[in-house]
């Protein structure tokens, strides 16, 4: 679920936190699948091994630049609400 797509707007997202593992692209620390739609993560607030494995709507800014490498868009994550 999106409030908006323009980088730098807010972003909401809902699903699992997942780590990253090896991938074709590098960037990103953590995953998280949205409408059957992936994206890497990233936070320099949050700590977002603190929600591996739960449910969560987090709110962020797509990060300009990306997606790279035919990888998803990075969202820097600024908040993270336990479902």
């Amino acid at each position: 679920m999106r409030s908006s797509t323009d980088g730098g707007d807010v972003i909401t997202l809902s699903g699992s936190i997942q780590k990253l593992s090896i991938s074709t692209y590098q960037y990103g620390t953590h995953t998280i699948s949205s409408s059957g739609k992936p994206y890497a993560l990233k936070s320099s607030s949050v700590i977002l091994d603190t929600y591996l494995d739960k449910q969560v709507t987090l709110k962020g800014t797509k990060v300009a630049g990306y997606p790279v490498d035919g990888g998803p868009e990075l969202i820097e994550v600024s908040e993270v609400i336990l479902k």
